[in-house]
């Protein structure tokens, strides 16, 4: 069975994330979305919120599993026996952190390939980031996130203003 790992922060899932979810579980008998604890980001969401926010948006992925995990990626890579990690490129300014990063993982473990897989161009300036950015300040963001994501953003939003 060929197994990736699609990690990332996900403080919150985007459509353009679930758009590079789609294309791995196409190419995969199985992925696993790994929900990096990351403090040092400063996430809005906890790695177990976020777990929560993504499961419902999974259903028509049938070989999507969806975990959190802490440490080195490549580590939990080897410890779920998946072959490969797929990352996500949405631009070029995107492409030389993820270079590093995938040239890092190859020489801790070179037995693990990490794919670079593209979002439908739509999603291509959408970000995170730029999404909680929009939230915070009362935007709709509802063309960005699933709807429950959306709502998670406006609970989170209203509850720092108070």
């Amino acid at each position: 069975m060929r197994h990736c790992i699609y990690p990332g922060t996900f403080d919150p899932i985007t459509y353009g994330h679930l758009d590079v979810l789609g294309r791995a579980a196409k190419l995969f008998d199985k992925v696993t979305m790994a929900i990096a604890h990351n403090p040092g980001k400063g996430p809005l969401f906890s790695a177990e919120e976020r777990v929560e926010m993504i499961r419902p948006n999974l259903a028509k992925l049938p070989n999507v599993e969806i975990t959190t995990f802490g440490g080195l990626l490549v580590d939990f890579v080897v410890e779920q026996k998946a072959v490969a990690i797929i990352r996500g490129l949405r631009a070029l300014s995107d492409f030389e952190f993820e270079f590093n990063m995938a040239l890092m993982n190859r020489h801790l473990k070179p037995e693990i390939e990490t794919l670079f897989v593209m979002p439908n161009e739509m999603y291509s300036y959408t970000s995170s980031n730029l999404v909680k950015q929009v939230a915070r300040y009362g935007g709709d963001v509802g063309h960005f996130v699933p709807a429950n994501v959306a709502e998670a953003l406006t609970k989170a939003f209203a509850k720092k203003q108070s």
